[in-house]
């Protein structure tokens, strides 16, 4: 039996975070990784760079391949936790070992939704989450197949169609509401869906794939509305769910994904979780939920690390915060981007010059904002949002096309360039 003071089940930005949290707290604590992926840690979001060759596998680690020897982490990459028994304070591995542990960090991550259809089965039906599908696209494009359809309109699906469209594949985006419904308003929504068109995107709304023909390997898709879509390739790009499967059984508290207080810690002692998986506060909504985005994985993890080794952290709060290119076009949003009822909110924004600006403010804080083109200034207002500032004093300049630190009252932006002299001491 393998014993360690620490187990973290999950090799990506969550359990990298908490690796480096623990390190810095204990040096000597043995640490164990376990993964059922075979590679270093890399950047789920630029998988999407390696799909079109514009980075090879070095391109897009997340640390060195000499991170783990370097924090002295026992990395079991290619193997899966089959059981975990949390009174025994041990896991069973596929290959039949088990390790021992004090403390368990849960970072499991999502996996893709799957699409109950027929033909989902078929050859050259995809998925596009980990490095793996990434690289059987590639293999499968080699067959010369060059027209696929995308099934999702997130920033999954986003992606692999820019990555895509870059390899000169004919793509149809099949998209059931509009285009990434979840981050943007509808106005953006539009912007981002035009710039799709422009880059020769064949968008199909309001309907989704019923069926996938194709014998042994894809001809085509069948819509709801009976219309076949003829391709080589389909990628199901619907959504991402919660891996919380190894949990049944345990008295592990999970709602949409396994609960966390504000030191990421789960309702078991000793088991602390964070990432995709993790329902932790949401600073803007004020409430529990899932935010599955790499930067939110990473903050969980080190909050979740410090505590484990024994120095008391809290996690302030995570909330949706995206940045993605999208046919050129640079987006960033954040929070509530359509909020529910309007007559609780104000909203303020503007479109001109291919440049488009909208925040949303709830007694005077900014609770959401979408910038497209212009993003310089994205970082300031995220602040604001953050500290939960309210800008009443100076809310006719938020919009302004030279809007920045200069524009905030003098003891705002003097008390930010402090924190920034601070943290670079």
């Amino acid at each position: 039996m393998l014993a360690t003071k620490y187990l973290l089940i999950g090799n990506s930005a969550g359990g990298i975070g908490a690796a480096e949290a623990i390190r810095e707290v204990d040096r000597e604590g043995s640490i164990t990784i376990v993964s059922d992926e075979p590679y270093p840690c890399y950047s789920r979001p630029l998988i999407s760079r390696f799909l079109t060759a514009e980075r090879d596998l070095d391109g897009i680690l997340f640390r060195s391949t000499g991170f783990y020897e370097e924090n002295s982490v026992n990395a079991r990459l290619g193997r899966q936790v089959k059981h975990l028994d949390l009174a025994g304070k041990t896991a069973e591995l596929d290959d039949g070992k088990t390790v021992a542990w004090e403390k368990l960090l849960l970072a499991p991550g999502g996996k893709p939704v799957e699409l109950d259809i027929g033909g989902a089965g078929t050859r050259g039906v995809f998925t596009f989450t980990k490095l793996d599908d990434a690289k059987a696209i590639m293999d499968y494009l080699e067959g010369g197949s060059r027209e696929a359809a995308v099934v999702g309109a997130g920033l999954i699906a986003i992606s692999v169609t820019e990555a895509l469209i870059k390899m000169g594949v004919k793509v149809h985006l099949i998209v059931r509401s509009r285009i990434m419904k979840s981050i943007l308003d509808e106005q953006a929504s539009a912007i981002a869906e035009e710039s799709l068109k422009t880059s020769g995107v064949d968008v199909i709304k309001g309907t989704t794939v019923s069926e996938i023909r194709g014998q042994e390997t894809v001809t085509g898709v069948m819509l709801e509305d009976g219309q076949v879509v003829p391709c080589g390739m389909v990628i199901m790009a619907v959504g991402v769910e919660t891996r919380v499967a190894l949990l049944e059984g345990t008295d592990i508290e999970i709602n949409s994904g396994i609960l966390v207080d504000k030191a990421m810690m789960t309702s078991h002692p000793d088991v602390y979780a964070c990432g995709d998986a993790a329902e932790a506060y949401d600073f803007i909504r004020g409430d529990s939920r899932i935010n599955p985005l790499w930067p939110n994985a990473y903050i969980g993890g080190r909050v979740a690390g410090h505590n484990m080794a024994g120095k008391k952290d809290e996690c302030k709060g995570l909330t949706s915060m995206n940045s993605i290119s999208c046919s050129g076009l640079d987006i960033v949003s954040a929070g509530l981007v359509d909020p529910p009822s309007e007559d609780e909110y104000e909203v303020m924004s503007c479109w001109q010059e291919g440049k488009y600006r909208r925040l949303n403010l709830k007694g005077n804080v900014i609770v959401g904002m979408v910038c497209i083109g212009d993003i310089d200034r994205s970082g300031i207002l995220l602040g604001l949002m953050r500290d939960r500032v309210e800008v009443n004093s100076f809310k006719d300049r938020l919009l302004d096309e030279d809007f920045g630190l200069i524009s905030l009252p003098r003891e705002l932006w003097e008390r930010k360039l402090n924190l920034v002299s601070a943290a670079q001491v």
